[in-house]
């Protein structure tokens, strides 16, 4: 299992890669579990009143979620590389700059980083 986090503004998103042989979550819309790679994460987005509130920046908004959107990979790089461009994408959507956002992808004892 990997996890991809995403830093930023003062919070953070994190989602899961499950790799071959382990339990990925099965639910509606899940990919096939044949798929070498699943990535599961949240999706959110800015709404004027309601959601849940947050702190990013030094300003507080309210975000809505969606219902995570399981997506399967062949390859740990496929996976990798979109469950980064995922993560700078929900931090897109509700004002962060995506260079800004820094992204570490954990695996045990092993930890990549990338910031932008």
């Amino acid at each position: 299992m990997l996890l991809v986090r995403g830093r930023a503004g003062g919070t953070e998103l994190t989602g899961t890669i499950y790799e071959r042989g382990e339990d990925a979550p099965q639910f509606r819309g899940a990919p096939d579990e044949d798929a070498a790679y699943v990535w599961v994460c949240d999706e959110f987005y800015e709404v004027d009143s309601g959601g849940s509130s947050l702190e990013i920046a030094d300003r507080e908004i309210n975000v809505a979620f969606e219902s995570p959107m399981p997506r399967g990979f062949d390859t740990r790089a496929q996976a990798v590389a979109a469950a980064k461009d995922h993560v700078r994408t929900q931090f897109a959507r509700i004002g962060v700059a995506p260079d800004s956002v820094s992204v570490t992808v954990e695996n045990g004892d092993v930890c990549e980083s990338d910031a932008g």
